[in-house]
């Protein structure tokens, strides 16, 4: 995390970094640029080359060990534009996690814009919708700017590929992506090849000269004969890591040095190479450090020492940096180290090789570690590689509902989804009901189904994290939400679940929103009024925020149906500020508290916030599917009422298809069925020319068109055989409706409408 500030500003005048915290987890190291060590070759060649060059994509692709990332920090250290770095690893194959640390990397110059930093706190649909355009607004007005993304080559995601692609598209002018990376990366390179957009150095390029690798030997200090290096140079052909570990393999073999640039761990010339010139000579005390400690994705004094069960690690990872071997520290008080990827990689093969049976145990104690620590994440990986499912399944049951609601949604797919590939979903059912849910939110019907019948056949072997004594109220809570058997057993399901949860449960806003839904579906709006006043409750108490906002706009839909007016805006306001407080903006419960929040300015005659509102909620609604067929139901029919009250006769088509198909598939839905008849009756009377009237009188459509001309107020009255007064009364109403304030700006949101043709029909009927 990023240290107490100590200054206003750093040693080159610009903002001290640790001043801008942003509102979000990251780890330093990775948000900074790789400090330069004394007696590294200078690239100036290259660097030169990457100064000059005016394209706005560079790739920088080559076998580990080239000296990619020094190149890079070489560059960074003469280049006078700012460079925002951000060194990847797997965690940002999630695009919320990839964003995030970009954010963390730009804050290093300089705090970001507020609008920035909310678009990073929700979940991942709403990437594309707002955080990166955002994002890539903030690169704009900092440009020139070169952002690096270091070791490129670990992401692999759609999400993030796409979310790189689409900052590349936005880029500005003078502004420089740059991705390093062991592979070509998986980005729609052609396109930028054929127009000249970018630059590639491969590992031709990055090789060393003649001149730059007898640099390189001379400034390890080793002795040799000009024989010997001449060999060498032939034989690494210009790889500096190769270059550097031999030079370093020809010295003394009993301490460790931290290579620059280190190598491929699965590489077999290099795996021999390490072996035959410097891990064979190592004592065994340090080999054996070496290869226990590579379970570790970062290390420290006290974690190791849990892990080895023994002591001192701490002064051995200390000996370990000062020899300058394949050990990064990740602050700046050294207490905290990782091994390079290519070094941790042979090590841990070299520990399957010599001591298999000891993995898992070294996980395990990493896992008991993490955990007492707090950190439940690393833990939950740990226990995962230990092979420990029974541990990993009773951590992820315990943390998913954070994890989801801070809105890392493809960080918990990848876990549900290695308990699915491990096929341990039945030995695990309290894993499986929660990846039930996860989907129903997702709205995957038919992975929710496979999940819940995987919970209901498993079977549960101790306490459950909230406290239940089995699933079986789960599994009675999740058949309530996805109502298969109709409102009684709806009801059934979620009453059976109440009576099973334990009561500080965090299952029980779901089941009691479930409990008040079905009571709605049954036509007892009083008792359904409560049950969801008591979700609501709840779901406040345990932080679920889609739970309370659904349950906030069912009480404000209710409170509009009995007049409550006052009350129904309020309860509409509530859920609004929820959601848009929340990190899982988008969301099924958005599409119901948008069209919840349509309803309310629709009976206050703001027309247009109204529509921005139902198209807002409309946007949603594939996420809404029949893997809750009570909610996707009544908001298409919210929505639907929205339309008949604007007269647009094109949605109200499109909904009306879709209402039918969730009737035909999820029958028993009692009162929804009879308000969606309702609604197709209320339908047929929208004339089918509407384009969208917005509620406007009779006499107000009439005004509306001669509002285009240039006829005064005064004219005008007398052309319609009314008052000047009226006219102006007229005009205002219109004006309110159509949430404008000028005559210009009036007819320009009556054509966005659609009214045109609809207003010269009229007209033309009048006369």
């Amino acid at each position: 995390m990023v240290g107490a500030p100590r200054s206003a500003q750093d040693a080159g005048g610009r903002p001290n970094p640790a001043l801008l915290e942003p509102p979000f987890d990251f780890l330093e190291s990775r948000v900074l640029v790789p400090a330069l060590r004394a007696g590294m070759v200078s690239r100036t060649a290259l660097v030169n080359r990457l100064r000059a060059t005016t394209t706005p994509v560079a790739t920088l692709v080559a076998p580990a060990g080239y000296g990619k990332t020094t190149l890079l920090a070489q560059w960074a250290e003469r280049d006078p534009r700012a460079f925002v770095w951000v060194t990847v690893d797997d965690r940002d194959n999630d695009p919320v996690v990839l964003l995030r640390h970009i954010a963390a990397a730009l804050m290093r110059e300089g705090p970001l814009d507020e609008r920035v930093l909310s678009a990073l706190r929700v979940s991942a649909p709403s990437v594309w919708s707002r955080a990166v355009p955002r994002l890539a607004a903030e690169l704009a007005d900092r440009a020139p700017v070169v952002l690096v993304l270091d070791d490129f080559n670990l992401l692999h995601s759609r999400g993030a590929l796409e979310t790189v692609g689409a900052l590349i598209d936005d880029e500005a002018k003078g502004s420089m992506l740059v991705a390093a990376a062991r592979v070509a990366p998986k980005l729609r390179l052609a396109p930028l090849r054929a127009g000249g957009r970018l630059v590639e150095l491969g590992a031709d390029a990055l090789a060393l000269s003649k001149r730059e690798a007898q640099m390189l030997l001379r400034a390890t200090g080793v002795p040799m004969s000009e024989v010997q290096e001449a060999q060498l140079i032939e034989q690494c052909e210009g790889w500096p890591a190769a270059l550097y570990l031999a030079a370093l393999s020809i010295r003394d073999g009993e301490e460790l040095s931290d290579g620059p640039a280190p190598l491929h761990g699965d590489d077999r010339y290099l795996a021999d190479y390490f072996h035959t010139e410097y891990l064979d000579r190592l004592r065994p005390g340090p080999l054996r450090f070496l290869r226990r400690t590579s379970v570790l994705d970062r290390m420290s004094g006290p974690l190791c020492d849990a892990v080895l069960d023994d002591e001192g690690s701490g002064a051995q990872l200390a000996k370990i940096e000062r020899a300058n071997l394949f050990l990064i520290p990740l602050d700046s008080r050294r207490e905290s180290y990782r091994y390079h990827h290519l070094f941790r990689e042979l090590l841990q093969r070299e520990l399957a090789e010599h001591e298999p049976e000891l993995a898992p145990v070294l996980h395990g104690r990493a896992a008991d570690w993490f955990a007492a620590a707090g950190d439940d994440e690393t833990a939950l990986d740990h226990a995962l590689a230990a092979g420990d499912s029974e541990r990993a399944a009773e951590i992820l049951a315990a943390i998913a509902p954070r994890v989801y609601q801070s809105g890392r949604v493809a960080t918990l797919e990848d876990w549900f989804g290695r308990f699915e590939r491990a096929g341990l979903l039945e030995q695990h059912p309290a894993v499986a009901l929660h990846g039930c849910r996860f989907h129903v939110l997702r709205g995957d019907l038919e992975q929710a189904e496979a999940w819940l019948d995987a919970g209901a056949r498993g079977r549960t072997r101790s306490r459950l994290p909230d406290g239940s004594r089995s699933v079986a109220p789960w599994i009675a809570v999740m058949r309530a939400w996805m109502c298969r058997q109709g409102a009684v057993q709806m009801l059934t399901d979620a009453e059976l679940g109440l009576a099973g949860l334990a009561p500080e449960s965090d299952w029980r806003p779901s089941a009691l929103l479930a409990r008040g839904a079905a009571l709605l579906l049954l036509g007892e709006n009083e008792r359904a009024d409560e049950a969801l006043a008591s979700a609501a409750a709840c779901a406040e108490e345990h932080d679920s925020t889609e739970t309370l906002v659904v349950a906030l706009a069912e009480r404000a839909l209710l409170a509009a149906k009995v007049g409550n007016q006052d009350l129904a805006e309020e309860l509409s306001r509530n859920a609004t500020e929820v959601m848009d407080a929340s990190h899982v903006e988008d969301a099924p419960a958005r599409a119901l508290e948008q069209a919840t929040a349509a309803q309310m300015l629709l009976h206050r005659g703001r027309w247009n916030e109204a529509r921005a509102c139902l198209d807002a909620a409309q946007a949603l609604l594939p996420q809404l599917t029949l893997a809750i067929p009570w909610l996707a139901l009544q908001t298409r029919i919210e929505l639907g009422r929205g339309f008949v009250t604007l007269r647009d006769s094109r949605a109200l088509e499109e909904l009306l298809d879709e209402i039918d198909g969730v009737l035909e598939r999820a029958p028993g839905l009692a009162t929804l069925a009879a308000a969606a008849d309702e609604l197709r009756q209320e339908a047929d009377a929208v004339p089918e020319r509407g384009g969208g009237a917005t509620g406007l009188t009779p006499a107000e459509l009439r005004l509306l068109p001669l509002l285009a001309t240039h006829l005064s107020f005064r004219q005008i009255a007398e052309q319609l055989y009314v008052s000047r007064n009226t006219i102006k009364t007229q005009a205002i109403s219109v004006y309110r409706k159509l949430g404008v304030s000028s005559r210009s700006d009036a007819v320009a949101e009556a054509q966005r409408l659609g009214l045109g043709e609809h207003l010269r029909v009229l007209i033309s009927d009048k006369k």
